[in-house]
Protein backbone atom coordinates (compact mmCIF):
# COMPACT_ATOMS: atom_id res chain seq x y z
CA UNK A 1 0.00 0.00 0.00
CA UNK A 2 1.54 3.31 -0.76
CA UNK A 3 2.47 5.37 1.92
CA UNK A 4 0.59 8.87 0.66
CA UNK A 5 1.54 10.86 3.56
CA UNK A 6 5.64 9.86 3.59
CA UNK A 7 5.68 10.86 -0.57
CA UNK A 8 4.21 13.83 0.39
CA UNK A 9 6.25 14.66 2.50
CA UNK A 10 9.35 13.94 0.59
CA UNK A 11 8.22 15.63 -2.54
CA UNK A 12 7.13 19.25 -0.50
CA UNK A 13 10.77 18.88 1.16
CA UNK A 14 12.33 18.13 -2.64
CA UNK A 15 10.05 20.87 -3.35
CA UNK A 16 11.74 23.45 -0.88
CA UNK A 17 14.63 22.82 -0.50
CA UNK A 18 15.77 23.42 -4.54
CA UNK A 19 13.69 26.60 -4.84
CA UNK A 20 14.99 30.08 -5.66
CA UNK A 21 14.81 32.09 -3.61
CA UNK A 22 14.84 29.86 -0.65
CA UNK A 23 12.26 30.19 1.95
CA UNK A 24 13.38 30.00 5.44
CA UNK A 25 9.96 30.15 7.29
CA UNK A 26 8.23 27.67 4.73
CA UNK A 27 11.06 24.93 5.63
CA UNK A 28 10.80 25.18 8.79
CA UNK A 29 7.19 24.80 8.49
CA UNK A 30 7.26 21.99 6.88
CA UNK A 31 9.92 20.45 9.22
CA UNK A 32 7.74 21.13 12.31
CA UNK A 33 4.94 19.40 10.23
CA UNK A 34 6.87 16.12 9.41
CA UNK A 35 7.75 16.14 12.96
CA UNK A 36 4.83 16.08 14.46
CA UNK A 37 3.13 13.66 12.15
CA UNK A 38 6.21 11.23 12.77
CA UNK A 39 6.10 11.81 16.72
CA UNK A 40 10.06 13.61 16.38
CA UNK A 41 10.65 15.74 19.59
CA UNK A 42 13.63 17.49 17.92
CA UNK A 43 15.55 18.00 14.94
CA UNK A 44 19.70 19.16 15.44
CA UNK A 45 22.07 19.37 12.58
CA UNK A 46 25.45 20.52 13.28
CA UNK A 47 28.01 21.74 10.66
CA UNK A 48 31.95 21.67 11.49
CA UNK A 49 34.74 22.79 8.60
CA UNK A 50 37.12 20.05 9.62
CA UNK A 51 37.22 17.41 11.78
CA UNK A 52 39.33 19.20 14.35
CA UNK A 53 36.84 21.82 14.46
CA UNK A 54 34.25 18.80 15.49
CA UNK A 55 36.38 17.59 18.60
CA UNK A 56 36.95 20.82 19.40
CA UNK A 57 33.16 21.66 19.22
CA UNK A 58 33.64 24.68 17.04
CA UNK A 59 30.83 24.71 14.84
CA UNK A 60 27.35 25.44 13.53
CA UNK A 61 23.99 24.38 15.55
CA UNK A 62 20.85 24.62 13.53
CA UNK A 63 17.69 23.00 15.37
CA UNK A 64 14.67 22.89 12.84
CA UNK A 65 12.14 22.14 15.66
CA UNK A 66 12.07 21.40 19.62
CA UNK A 67 8.74 20.65 21.32
CA UNK A 68 11.09 20.37 24.97
CA UNK A 69 9.79 17.04 25.24
CA UNK A 70 12.82 15.07 23.02
CA UNK A 71 14.56 12.69 25.59
CA UNK A 72 15.79 10.00 23.48
CA UNK A 73 17.99 9.88 20.85
CA UNK A 74 15.88 8.40 17.27
CA UNK A 75 18.29 8.85 14.64
CA UNK A 76 21.81 10.00 14.37
CA UNK A 77 24.21 10.63 11.65
CA UNK A 78 27.72 11.58 11.33
CA UNK A 79 28.86 12.33 7.11
CA UNK A 80 32.28 13.59 6.18
CA UNK A 81 32.22 15.71 2.84
CA UNK A 82 35.03 15.75 0.23
CA UNK A 83 36.56 19.33 1.61
CA UNK A 84 36.72 17.28 4.95
CA UNK A 85 33.51 19.65 5.95
CA UNK A 86 31.83 17.24 9.05
CA UNK A 87 28.17 17.06 9.10
CA UNK A 88 25.83 15.60 11.77
CA UNK A 89 22.33 15.35 12.78
CA UNK A 90 20.35 13.83 15.60
CA UNK A 91 16.67 13.08 15.94
CA UNK A 92 14.70 12.31 19.49
CA UNK A 93 11.63 11.23 20.74
CA UNK A 94 10.09 10.61 23.70
CA UNK A 95 11.38 8.23 26.25
CA UNK A 96 7.85 6.34 26.52
CA UNK A 97 6.98 6.21 22.97
CA UNK A 98 6.54 3.36 21.72
CA UNK A 99 9.13 1.36 19.24
CA UNK A 100 8.40 2.08 15.90
CA UNK A 101 8.14 0.15 12.71
CA UNK A 102 11.08 -0.76 10.39
CA UNK A 103 8.98 0.93 7.60
CA UNK A 104 8.62 3.83 9.85
CA UNK A 105 11.97 4.01 10.94
CA UNK A 106 13.10 3.78 7.15
CA UNK A 107 10.55 7.00 6.03
CA UNK A 108 11.74 9.08 8.91
CA UNK A 109 15.74 7.70 7.75
CA UNK A 110 14.86 9.18 4.14
CA UNK A 111 13.63 12.48 4.77
CA UNK A 112 16.24 12.96 8.19
CA UNK A 113 18.89 12.17 5.02
CA UNK A 114 17.56 14.80 2.94
CA UNK A 115 17.49 17.27 5.40
CA UNK A 116 21.13 16.74 6.11
CA UNK A 117 21.86 17.00 2.48
CA UNK A 118 20.65 20.45 2.18
CA UNK A 119 21.91 21.63 5.68
CA UNK A 120 25.38 20.70 4.24
CA UNK A 121 24.87 21.96 0.96
CA UNK A 122 23.71 25.44 1.96
CA UNK A 123 26.45 25.73 4.72
CA UNK A 124 29.09 24.77 2.42
CA UNK A 125 28.19 27.34 -0.20
CA UNK A 126 28.10 29.90 2.90
CA UNK A 127 31.56 29.02 4.07
CA UNK A 128 33.24 29.39 0.50
CA UNK A 129 31.47 32.68 0.38
CA UNK A 130 33.30 33.49 3.69
CA UNK A 131 36.09 32.02 2.75
CA UNK A 132 36.67 33.98 -0.61
CA UNK A 133 35.47 37.11 0.78
CA UNK A 134 36.94 36.95 4.18
CA UNK A 135 40.30 35.93 5.28
CA UNK A 136 41.17 33.10 8.22
CA UNK A 137 40.99 35.34 11.32
CA UNK A 138 37.17 37.09 10.29
CA UNK A 139 37.97 40.42 8.70
CA UNK A 140 37.02 41.23 4.92
CA UNK A 141 39.63 40.70 2.56
CA UNK A 142 40.65 42.93 -0.41
CA UNK A 143 38.13 40.22 -3.00
CA UNK A 144 34.85 42.04 -0.80
CA UNK A 145 36.25 45.68 -0.88
CA UNK A 146 36.44 44.89 -4.78
CA UNK A 147 32.77 43.19 -4.89
CA UNK A 148 31.67 46.45 -2.88
CA UNK A 149 33.22 48.72 -5.62
CA UNK A 150 31.97 47.22 -8.48
CA UNK A 151 28.50 46.89 -7.02
CA UNK A 152 28.31 50.84 -5.65
CA UNK A 153 30.03 51.66 -9.17
CA UNK A 154 27.17 49.80 -11.21
CA UNK A 155 24.22 51.40 -8.67
CA UNK A 156 26.06 55.48 -8.95
CA UNK A 157 26.92 54.89 -5.19
CA UNK A 158 30.46 55.93 -5.19
CA UNK A 159 30.21 59.84 -6.13
CA UNK A 160 31.80 61.87 -3.55
CA UNK A 161 32.72 59.00 -0.91
CA UNK A 162 36.01 59.19 0.64
CA UNK A 163 38.56 55.81 0.29
CA UNK A 164 41.14 55.22 2.70
CA UNK A 165 44.26 53.07 2.92
CA UNK A 166 45.81 53.05 6.23
CA UNK A 167 48.86 51.18 8.63
CA UNK A 168 48.27 51.11 12.27
CA UNK A 169 51.21 53.19 14.02
CA UNK A 170 53.20 51.27 15.60
CA UNK A 171 51.36 48.42 16.00
CA UNK A 172 54.77 46.27 16.97
CA UNK A 173 55.03 48.19 20.26
CA UNK A 174 51.20 47.95 21.06
CA UNK A 175 52.28 43.73 20.45
CA UNK A 176 55.19 44.37 22.85
CA UNK A 177 53.14 46.45 25.10
CA UNK A 178 50.00 44.08 25.94
CA UNK A 179 51.08 40.65 24.17
CA UNK A 180 50.38 39.59 20.32
CA UNK A 181 47.17 38.25 22.28
CA UNK A 182 45.88 41.43 23.25
CA UNK A 183 47.19 42.64 20.34
CA UNK A 184 44.59 40.87 18.23
CA UNK A 185 41.85 41.97 20.48
CA UNK A 186 42.91 45.54 20.13
CA UNK A 187 43.03 44.99 16.13
CA UNK A 188 39.65 43.09 16.30
CA UNK A 189 38.02 45.78 18.47
CA UNK A 190 39.87 48.78 16.48
CA UNK A 191 38.38 47.15 13.07
CA UNK A 192 34.71 46.77 14.66
CA UNK A 193 34.76 50.39 16.02
CA UNK A 194 35.76 51.94 12.62
CA UNK A 195 32.83 49.48 11.08
CA UNK A 196 29.77 50.68 13.03
CA UNK A 197 31.38 54.12 12.13
CA UNK A 198 31.03 53.61 8.57
CA UNK A 199 27.88 51.84 8.48
CA UNK A 200 26.03 49.91 5.95
CA UNK A 201 27.06 52.33 3.22
CA UNK A 202 30.61 52.38 3.63
CA UNK A 203 33.08 49.10 3.93
CA UNK A 204 36.41 47.98 5.50
CA UNK A 205 38.87 45.39 4.66
CA UNK A 206 42.04 44.18 5.88
CA UNK A 207 44.98 43.94 3.19
CA UNK A 208 46.85 41.77 5.75
CA UNK A 209 48.41 42.58 9.08
CA UNK A 210 47.22 46.03 10.34
CA UNK A 211 46.90 47.26 6.92
CA UNK A 212 42.94 48.16 6.21
CA UNK A 213 41.31 49.33 3.23
CA UNK A 214 37.88 51.21 2.42
CA UNK A 215 35.31 53.61 1.92
CA UNK A 216 32.74 55.84 3.16
CA UNK A 217 30.70 58.51 3.02
CA UNK A 218 31.56 62.05 3.33
CA UNK A 219 29.53 63.20 5.83
CA UNK A 220 31.15 61.28 8.07
CA UNK A 221 34.54 62.82 7.32
CA UNK A 222 35.26 63.92 10.53
CA UNK A 223 34.23 60.87 12.94
CA UNK A 224 36.51 58.77 10.71
CA UNK A 225 39.38 61.29 10.85
CA UNK A 226 38.98 61.93 14.48
CA UNK A 227 39.13 58.01 14.85
CA UNK A 228 42.13 57.78 12.52
CA UNK A 229 43.95 60.49 14.16
CA UNK A 230 43.50 58.76 18.15
CA UNK A 231 41.57 56.31 19.64
CA UNK A 232 41.21 54.52 22.78
CA UNK A 233 40.94 50.73 21.96
CA UNK A 234 40.08 48.28 25.16
CA UNK A 235 41.15 44.70 25.23
CA UNK A 236 39.49 43.45 28.13
CA UNK A 237 35.90 42.22 28.87
CA UNK A 238 35.51 45.22 30.99
CA UNK A 239 36.44 48.07 28.35
CA UNK A 240 38.91 49.08 31.35
CA UNK A 241 42.36 48.41 29.47
CA UNK A 242 42.71 50.58 26.34
CA UNK A 243 45.54 51.64 24.37
CA UNK A 244 45.56 54.85 21.53
CA UNK A 245 45.43 53.63 18.36
CA UNK A 246 46.36 56.35 15.51
CA UNK A 247 47.42 55.38 11.91
CA UNK A 248 49.24 56.80 8.92
CA UNK A 249 46.05 57.10 6.27
CA UNK A 250 46.40 57.89 2.63
CA UNK A 251 42.77 59.41 1.15
CA UNK A 252 41.11 60.25 -1.73
CA UNK A 253 38.46 62.58 -2.08
CA UNK A 254 36.35 60.95 -5.08
CA UNK A 255 34.53 63.63 -7.22
CA UNK A 256 30.79 63.79 -7.99
CA UNK A 257 30.26 62.91 -10.20
CA UNK A 258 33.13 59.63 -10.44
CA UNK A 259 33.15 56.85 -12.77
CA UNK A 260 35.39 53.70 -11.63
CA UNK A 261 37.09 51.86 -14.82
CA UNK A 262 39.19 49.66 -12.85
CA UNK A 263 39.77 49.47 -9.12
CA UNK A 264 43.09 51.13 -9.82
CA UNK A 265 41.63 54.15 -10.42
CA UNK A 266 41.27 54.37 -6.33
CA UNK A 267 43.56 51.63 -4.94
CA UNK A 268 46.07 54.11 -7.12
CA UNK A 269 45.93 56.79 -4.90
CA UNK A 270 45.47 56.13 -1.34
CA UNK A 271 48.10 53.76 -1.85
CA UNK A 272 50.35 56.56 -3.32
CA UNK A 273 48.92 59.29 -0.40
CA UNK A 274 49.00 56.08 2.12
CA UNK A 275 53.62 56.08 1.66
CA UNK A 276 53.65 59.36 1.93
CA UNK A 277 51.69 59.49 5.18
CA UNK A 278 53.75 56.12 6.61
CA UNK A 279 56.77 58.39 5.63
CA UNK A 280 56.16 61.19 8.14
CA UNK A 281 57.48 61.32 11.86
CA UNK A 282 54.21 61.73 13.48
CA UNK A 283 50.96 59.11 12.02
CA UNK A 284 49.21 61.52 10.14
CA UNK A 285 46.62 61.64 7.04
CA UNK A 286 47.22 62.25 3.62
CA UNK A 287 44.75 63.37 0.89
CA UNK A 288 46.05 62.42 -2.60
CA UNK A 289 46.36 65.20 -5.19
CA UNK A 290 47.87 64.96 -8.70
CA UNK A 291 50.83 66.12 -7.42
CA UNK A 292 51.40 62.82 -6.00
CA UNK A 293 51.54 61.22 -9.72
CA UNK A 294 54.12 62.86 -10.81
CA UNK A 295 55.75 62.45 -7.67
CA UNK A 296 55.69 58.42 -8.10
CA UNK A 297 56.47 58.75 -11.50
CA UNK A 298 59.99 60.61 -10.63
CA UNK A 299 60.42 58.23 -8.29
CA UNK A 300 60.08 55.64 -10.46
CA UNK A 301 62.27 57.10 -13.07
CA UNK A 302 65.48 57.39 -10.35
CA UNK A 303 64.72 53.68 -9.93
CA UNK A 304 64.46 52.27 -13.20
CA UNK A 305 67.57 54.68 -14.49
CA UNK A 306 69.69 53.51 -11.93
CA UNK A 307 71.41 50.51 -13.03
CA UNK A 308 72.16 52.49 -15.62
CA UNK A 309 73.93 55.30 -14.15
CA UNK A 310 75.66 53.22 -11.84
CA UNK A 311 77.11 51.28 -14.95
CA UNK A 312 78.30 54.66 -16.99
CA UNK A 313 80.13 56.24 -13.58
CA UNK A 314 77.27 59.06 -13.91
CA UNK A 315 77.95 59.12 -9.64
CA UNK A 316 80.36 60.79 -9.05
CA UNK A 317 82.33 61.12 -5.56
CA UNK A 318 82.85 64.83 -4.02
CA UNK A 319 85.05 65.18 -0.86
CA UNK A 320 84.13 67.88 1.40
CA UNK A 321 87.23 68.78 3.75
CA UNK A 322 87.47 68.09 7.43
CA UNK A 323 89.50 70.82 8.88
CA UNK A 324 91.65 71.22 12.32
CA UNK A 325 91.13 74.39 13.67
CA UNK A 326 94.52 74.62 15.63
CA UNK A 327 96.95 73.78 13.19
CA UNK A 328 94.43 74.85 10.01
CA UNK A 329 95.63 71.62 8.37
CA UNK A 330 93.48 69.38 6.08
CA UNK A 331 92.74 66.52 8.50
CA UNK A 332 90.17 64.72 6.37
CA UNK A 333 87.16 64.24 4.40
CA UNK A 334 84.28 63.24 3.56
CA UNK A 335 82.62 61.30 0.30
CA UNK A 336 79.37 62.52 -0.69
CA UNK A 337 77.36 61.27 -3.83
CA UNK A 338 76.81 63.70 -7.06
CA UNK A 339 74.46 62.50 -9.79
CA UNK A 340 75.77 64.04 -12.87
CA UNK A 341 73.34 63.67 -15.64
CA UNK A 342 73.32 64.90 -19.39
CA UNK A 343 75.74 67.54 -17.82
CA UNK A 344 73.76 68.90 -14.98
CA UNK A 345 74.48 67.96 -11.21
CA UNK A 346 71.61 66.44 -9.31
CA UNK A 347 71.56 66.89 -5.55
CA UNK A 348 71.65 64.16 -3.09
CA UNK A 349 68.49 65.06 -1.54
CA UNK A 350 66.81 64.11 -5.03
CA UNK A 351 68.03 60.27 -5.56
CA UNK A 352 69.20 59.44 -2.03
CA UNK A 353 66.07 59.03 -0.30
CA UNK A 354 64.13 57.34 -3.45
CA UNK A 355 67.44 54.52 -3.11
CA UNK A 356 66.71 54.34 0.46
CA UNK A 357 63.13 52.64 -0.02
CA UNK A 358 64.89 49.72 -1.44
CA UNK A 359 68.42 47.83 -1.26
CA UNK A 360 69.61 50.05 -4.16
CA UNK A 361 71.27 52.03 -1.55
CA UNK A 362 73.43 49.38 -0.74
CA UNK A 363 74.84 49.36 -4.20
CA UNK A 364 75.60 52.60 -4.26
CA UNK A 365 77.67 52.64 -1.20
CA UNK A 366 79.62 50.07 -2.26
CA UNK A 367 80.11 51.77 -5.41
CA UNK A 368 81.28 54.65 -3.65
CA UNK A 369 83.44 52.86 -1.06
CA UNK A 370 85.24 51.75 -4.50
CA UNK A 371 86.17 54.65 -6.11
CA UNK A 372 87.65 56.38 -3.20
CA UNK A 373 89.55 53.91 -2.20
CA UNK A 374 90.70 54.08 -6.08
CA UNK A 375 91.35 57.75 -5.59
CA UNK A 376 93.15 57.28 -2.66
CA UNK A 377 95.57 54.63 -4.11
CA UNK A 378 96.06 57.00 -7.13
CA UNK A 379 97.40 59.63 -4.44
CA UNK A 380 99.47 57.16 -2.66
CA UNK A 381 101.15 56.33 -5.75
CA UNK A 382 101.51 59.70 -7.33
CA UNK A 383 102.92 60.65 -3.52
CA UNK A 384 100.78 63.09 -2.59
CA UNK A 385 99.87 63.72 1.14
CA UNK A 386 97.17 61.55 1.81
CA UNK A 387 94.07 61.90 4.36
CA UNK A 388 91.58 59.63 6.00
CA UNK A 389 88.14 59.94 3.46
CA UNK A 390 85.12 58.80 5.40
CA UNK A 391 81.96 56.83 3.71
CA UNK A 392 78.37 57.00 4.26
CA UNK A 393 76.65 53.75 5.13
CA UNK A 394 73.05 53.47 4.97
CA UNK A 395 71.52 51.47 7.95
CA UNK A 396 69.86 49.10 5.48
CA UNK A 397 73.46 47.50 5.10
CA UNK A 398 72.91 45.97 8.62
CA UNK A 399 71.03 42.88 7.56
CA UNK A 400 74.03 41.83 5.42
CA UNK A 401 75.50 39.15 7.31
CA UNK A 402 79.11 39.36 5.71
CA UNK A 403 78.36 43.07 5.19
CA UNK A 404 82.48 43.36 7.02
CA UNK A 405 83.99 40.86 4.24
CA UNK A 406 82.50 43.32 1.65
CA UNK A 407 83.94 46.35 2.89
CA UNK A 408 87.11 44.66 3.18
CA UNK A 409 86.72 42.95 0.44
CA UNK A 410 86.49 46.37 -1.82
CA UNK A 411 88.86 47.96 0.40
CA UNK A 412 91.85 45.71 -0.23
CA UNK A 413 90.92 44.92 -4.09
CA UNK A 414 92.70 48.31 -4.57
CA UNK A 415 95.27 47.74 -1.82
CA UNK A 416 94.39 50.61 0.10
CA UNK A 417 95.82 50.83 3.49
CA UNK A 418 92.82 50.44 6.30
CA UNK A 419 93.89 53.55 8.12
CA UNK A 420 92.84 55.52 4.92
CA UNK A 421 89.12 54.52 5.27
CA UNK A 422 86.67 55.41 8.25
CA UNK A 423 82.82 54.47 7.83
CA UNK A 424 79.91 56.68 8.59
CA UNK A 425 77.30 54.62 10.14
CA UNK A 426 73.62 56.50 11.89
CA UNK A 427 72.35 54.90 14.92
CA UNK A 428 69.39 52.45 15.11
CA UNK A 429 66.19 52.58 16.77
CA UNK A 430 65.86 48.55 17.37
CA UNK A 431 67.35 46.33 20.01
CA UNK A 432 68.64 43.65 16.99
CA UNK A 433 69.61 46.19 14.64
CA UNK A 434 71.81 47.73 17.94
CA UNK A 435 73.05 44.19 17.63
CA UNK A 436 74.18 44.37 14.07
CA UNK A 437 75.66 47.55 14.35
CA UNK A 438 77.81 46.58 17.31
CA UNK A 439 78.73 43.51 15.49
CA UNK A 440 80.17 45.76 12.10
CA UNK A 441 81.38 48.28 14.12
CA UNK A 442 83.78 46.01 16.23
CA UNK A 443 84.49 44.13 13.42
CA UNK A 444 86.12 46.62 11.67
CA UNK A 445 88.09 47.86 14.31
CA UNK A 446 89.70 44.76 14.17
CA UNK A 447 90.45 45.46 10.53
CA UNK A 448 92.10 48.85 11.80
CA UNK A 449 89.09 50.71 9.82
CA UNK A 450 87.70 53.85 11.32
CA UNK A 451 84.56 53.79 12.32
CA UNK A 452 81.92 57.34 13.26
CA UNK A 453 78.59 57.67 14.17
CA UNK A 454 76.92 60.07 12.21
CA UNK A 455 74.46 62.88 12.82
CA UNK A 456 74.63 62.32 16.38
CA UNK A 457 72.04 64.42 18.15
CA UNK A 458 69.75 64.18 15.69
CA UNK A 459 67.36 61.28 16.36
CA UNK A 460 66.72 59.73 19.50
CA UNK A 461 70.54 58.96 19.88
CA UNK A 462 71.33 58.11 24.17
CA UNK A 463 74.53 56.78 25.80
CA UNK A 464 74.50 53.78 25.18
CA UNK A 465 75.76 54.05 21.33
CA UNK A 466 78.58 55.63 22.90
CA UNK A 467 79.05 53.83 25.90
CA UNK A 468 78.59 50.17 24.07
CA UNK A 469 80.02 50.15 20.66
CA UNK A 470 83.84 51.12 20.02
CA UNK A 471 83.59 54.11 17.80
CA UNK A 472 86.72 56.16 17.07
CA UNK A 473 84.71 59.12 15.65
CA UNK A 474 81.57 60.87 17.05
CA UNK A 475 79.96 63.15 14.19
CA UNK A 476 78.10 65.88 15.71
CA UNK A 477 74.93 67.91 13.43
CA UNK A 478 75.23 70.98 13.57
CA UNK A 479 71.94 71.72 15.15
CA UNK A 480 73.21 70.48 17.90
CA UNK A 481 75.84 73.28 18.13
CA UNK A 482 74.41 75.92 20.49
CA UNK A 483 74.89 79.78 19.11
CA UNK A 484 77.06 82.38 20.45
CA UNK A 485 74.97 84.55 22.14
CA UNK A 486 73.46 81.91 23.92
CA UNK A 487 73.32 81.75 27.75
CA UNK A 488 76.70 79.66 28.48
CA UNK A 489 74.57 78.23 31.19
CA UNK A 490 71.37 77.14 29.34
CA UNK A 491 70.22 73.40 28.62
CA UNK A 492 71.56 73.13 25.38
CA UNK A 493 75.07 75.06 25.88
CA UNK A 494 75.51 72.54 28.80
CA UNK A 495 74.26 69.12 27.07
CA UNK A 496 76.80 69.91 24.04
CA UNK A 497 79.23 70.96 26.57
CA UNK A 498 79.23 67.26 28.36
CA UNK A 499 78.31 65.59 25.24
CA UNK A 500 81.71 66.39 23.89
CA UNK A 501 83.61 66.10 26.98
CA UNK A 502 82.03 62.80 27.36
CA UNK A 503 83.23 61.49 24.12
CA UNK A 504 86.16 63.25 24.10
CA UNK A 505 87.10 61.66 27.85
CA UNK A 506 87.06 58.09 26.16
CA UNK A 507 89.03 58.69 23.41
CA UNK A 508 86.14 59.52 20.34
CA UNK A 509 87.43 62.06 18.10
CA UNK A 510 84.63 64.45 17.56
CA UNK A 511 83.97 66.37 13.97
CA UNK A 512 81.33 69.24 13.95
CA UNK A 513 79.82 69.09 10.99
CA UNK A 514 77.70 71.87 8.95
CA UNK A 515 80.51 75.14 9.77
CA UNK A 516 79.05 78.57 8.07
CA UNK A 517 79.89 81.41 10.40
CA UNK A 518 82.90 82.76 12.23
CA UNK A 519 80.44 82.93 15.84
CA UNK A 520 80.29 78.89 15.36
CA UNK A 521 83.82 78.63 15.12
CA UNK A 522 84.28 80.43 18.19
CA UNK A 523 81.64 78.16 20.36
CA UNK A 524 83.54 75.05 18.91
CA UNK A 525 86.92 76.54 20.47
CA UNK A 526 85.74 77.41 23.73
CA UNK A 527 84.11 73.56 24.04
CA UNK A 528 87.96 71.97 22.20
CA UNK A 529 85.88 70.94 19.27
CA UNK A 530 89.15 71.57 16.92
CA UNK A 531 87.66 69.40 13.85
CA UNK A 532 85.05 70.79 11.75
CA UNK A 533 83.62 70.40 8.15
CA UNK A 534 81.24 73.08 6.24
CA UNK A 535 80.80 75.99 4.02
CA UNK A 536 83.12 77.96 6.47
CA UNK A 537 86.16 76.16 4.63
CA UNK A 538 84.84 74.13 2.05
CA UNK A 539 81.81 73.44 -0.40
CA UNK A 540 81.99 69.47 -1.15
CA UNK A 541 84.15 69.75 -3.88
CA UNK A 542 84.51 67.45 -7.38
CA UNK A 543 87.73 65.49 -7.44
CA UNK A 544 90.50 67.99 -9.28
CA UNK A 545 89.51 70.85 -6.94
CA UNK A 546 89.98 68.34 -3.79
CA UNK A 547 93.13 67.61 -5.16
CA UNK A 548 94.29 71.03 -5.31
CA UNK A 549 93.35 71.48 -1.73
CA UNK A 550 95.42 68.42 -0.59
CA UNK A 551 98.15 69.68 -2.35
CA UNK A 552 97.98 72.82 -0.11
CA UNK A 553 97.27 70.79 2.69
CA UNK A 554 96.86 73.77 5.41
CA UNK A 555 94.38 76.48 4.84
CA UNK A 556 95.08 80.29 5.32
CA UNK A 557 94.97 82.59 8.37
Amino acid sequence: MVNERYFSFLRNLVQITHEEPFDYDKYLELLKVIGDSYGVAKGITQFYTTPMMEKRGIGDTYCGFDNGKGEKVLIQHRFVSETKAVITGTLYEEASRPERSAEELEEIDTLFRIVIGFVSRRRLIKKLDEFGFSDMDGYMNFRAFARFLEIASVENRLDGMIAFHFDIHNFTMVNQEVGRQNGDIVLKNFYKMLTEAIGDTGFIARLGGDKFVGIFERSKKRTIFDMFSGVAVPYDETGEKKVSIRVAAGVFLLPNPFVMRSFGDIMDKIIMAGNVAKRKVESSIVIYDDRMKAEKDRVKRVQTDFRTALENEEYVVYYQPKVDLETRKLKGAEALCRWIKDGKVIPPLEFIPILEMNMDICDLDFYMLDHVCKDIRRWLDEKREVVRVSVNFSRKHLVDVDLLDHIIDIIDKNKVPHEYIEIELTETTTDVMFRDLKRVVCGLQEQGVWTAVDDFGVGFSSLNLIRDIPWNVLKVDKTFVPKNNEDRNNMMNLMFRHVISLAQDIGLECVIEGVESIDQLEVLKENNCNIVQGYFFDRPLPLEEFEQRIDRIYYPE
